[in-house]
C-alpha cells in the first residue's frame, strides 16, 4: 500500500530538519520527503495537518514480560502499548521467567514479534547463566540467536573478576555491557531514596553512594578492558557528575534515564504510593533538576521508558512489598515533550534523545525519514492534551505513578515497514 502522510511538519533529527511538507511512503519505505515522486499515486491520505510526522521512537528499556510472566503483561499487549506510543523499536531486557540466556528463549521472543509485527524487539541477552553472576553466558550463540547486548537488567554481579572477565568476554564480540549502577551491599533492603522523606514514612533507604561506588568501579574496569560499558538508568546528581567525568577523559561509555527521574522526586511517594515504587529509587529535587540538565547537555545520552508492566496484586499492597516498576510506554511522548518544554529545548534535540541516540547505542540504523530509509513512522499531535487513565492505556499493566494527571502529545498514527499499525 502507498500512504501520503501529507502535510505535517516533519521533524528528523538525523536530517536536521524541522519544516512543513508531505511524507510518501511504499512497499515499506520511505518513497519521497516533502517532494511527491514520479507517478506515485496513494492508497491512502493521512492528514497530518496540525500534527508532527517523525521517525518512529526507540526505547532502550521495555519489559514485555514473556516468557514467564504473563500474568504481567503480554507480548500482544505491550506491543500494542508500544504502537500507541509510537515506539517502533525496543530492547527487551533479559529478566523474563527463565532469563533470556539461552538461544532457544531470545529465537522464540523474536519469533513471537515477528508474528504479531507491530514493533521490532531487540532482545538484550542475559550477561550470566539465570542473572546469578556466576557464570558467563555463551554469549556466540545469543549473538547469533538475536541477542544486541547483554545485561543483568537489575541483577548484580557481586564478583569483580566475574565482571571483568564479562566486559572482556563481550567485548570479542563487539558488545557493551549494559549495567544499572548500583553496589548491592549498600542498597540491600533499600526501597526508597535514603532522605528526608524515607526518614519521615520509615522507610529502608538506599544512598546515593551505592551509585557513586558503583560507577568508579565500573569506570575503573573500562579503564583496564578498553571495552565500552552502558549505563542504564543513571538516577542521581552525583552520577551525573562522575559520568560527565568519566566522558570527559574518553572513556566508551554511554548512559540512559528513565523518564519518570525527570519529573518525579521522592516527595511523589506521598503517603506511601505504591505506584511510585521504582527502581533506582526517585531521588531528591536536586537529582531530578541535575538529571534534566544532564539530558539537555548530552551527559545522559537517551531517554528511555523503563516500562515495567505489574498486575494489580503487585501494588494494591504495603509501599515495601509492593513489585517495583511502571507502565511507561504510551507515555514516552507526552513526558519526554514535558521535559523539552521546561527547558526550552527544541523539538528536534528532543526526539532525538528516543529516537537517534538510543538508535546508536542499540548499534541500529539511525531513524530518519530520508527517501529509502524503512517507513518506521509516527504522527502525532504535540498539543493535544489528555488525561492518564487506566482504560485509556493498552498496556496490560495499568500502574503509573501519572495516573489522573493531564499530559500533552497524543499518538495519531504509527507505522512499521509501511503498514498503519496503530491509528486514534
Amino acid at each position: 500500500m502507498r500512504i501520503e502522510i501529507r502535510n505535517g511538519r516533519l521533524v528528523d533529527p538525523a536530517q536536521g530538519v524541522d519544516r512543513i511538507g508531505s511524507l510518501f511512503v511504499g512497499d515499506g519505505v520511505i518513497e519521497g520527503f516533502v517532494e511527491r515522486p514520479r507517478s506515485f499515486e496513494a492508497d491512502r491520505v493521512i492528514d497530518a495537518t496540525g500534527c508532527v510526522v517523525s521517525p518512529g521512537f526507540v526505547d532502550l528499556a521495555a519489559r514485555l514480560r514473556e516468557p514467564g510472566l504473563e500474568h504481567k503483561a503480554t507480548l500482544e499487549s505491550e506491543l500494542a502499548a508500544a504502537a500507541a506510543g509510537g515506539v517502533t523499536s525496543l530492547a527487551c531486557p533479559p529478566d523474563t521467567d527463565p532469563p533470556l540466556d539461552e538461544p532457544g528463549l531470545v529465537q522464540m521472543l523474536k519469533h513471537r514479534a515477528r508474528q504479531i509485527g507491530i514493533a521490532h524487539v531487540y532482545p538484550v541477552g542475559a550477561l550470566t547463566v539465570g542473572l546469578k553472576g556466576t557464570t558467563l553466558t555463551e554469549m556466540g550463540e545469543l549473538t547469533e540467536a538475536g541477542c544486541v547486548a547483554f545485561s543483568q537488567a537489575d541483577e548484580p554481579v557481586n564478583d569483580t573478576l566475574m565482571l571483568q572477565r564479562a566486559l572482556q568476554y563481550a567485548g570479542t564480540f563487539g558488545h557493551r555491557v549494559w549495567l544499572r549502577p548500583q553496589d548491592p551491599f549498600l542498597a540491600q533492603g533499600g526501597i526508597a531514596h535514603d532522605g528526608e522523606v524515607a526518614t519521615r514514612l520509615g522507610l529502608p533507604g538506599i544512598p546515593v553512594a551505592a551509585e557513586t561506588l558503583a560507577l568508579a568501579k565500573l569506570f575503573g574496569l573500562v579503564r583496564s578492558t578498553g571495552v565500552g560499558v552502558h549505563l542504564c538508568r543513571l538516577s542521581s546528581a552525583a552520577g551525573v557528575e562522575m559520568v560527565r567525568a568519566a566522558k570527559g577523559e574518553g572513556l566508551p561509555i554511554t548512559c540512559d534515564v528513565d523518564v519518570h527521574h525527570l519529573h518525579l522526586c521522592d516527595i511523589d511517594i506521598g503517603w506511601f504510593d505504591a505506584r511510585a515504587n521504582l527502581m533506582p529509587p526517585l531521588r531528591s529535587t536536586r537529582d531530578r533538576e541535575a538529571l534534566q540538565r544532564g539530558v539537555q547537555d548530552g551527559t545522559i545520552d537517551a531517554i528511555c521508558s523503563d516500562h515495567a508492566p505489574v498486575d494489580e496484586d503487585g501494588k494494591q499492597v504495603p509501599f515495601g512489598e509492593a513489585a517495583p516498576g511502571a507502565s511507561a510506554l504510551e507515555l514516552l511522548l507526552p513526558l519526554t515533550l514535558q521535559w523539552a518544554a521546561a527547558l526550552q529545548i527544541s523539538l528536534g534535540d528532543a526526539l532525538a534523545r528516543i529516537t537517534t541516540k538510543p538508535a546508536s547505542i542499540l548499534g541500529l540504523e539511525v531513524p530518519s525519514l530520508a527517501t529509502g530509509m524503512p517507513a518506521d513512522v509516527c504522527v502525532f499531535d504535540p498539543t493535544q492534551p489528555w488525561t492518564v487513565r487506566a482504560e485509556a492505556l493498552r498496556s496490560q499493566g495499568k500502574n503509573t505513578p501519572f495516573l489522573g494527571l493531564e499530559v500533552v502529545g497524543r499518538m495519531r498514527a504509527t507505522l512499521l515497514g509501511g503498514h498503519v499499525v496503530h491509528e486514534s
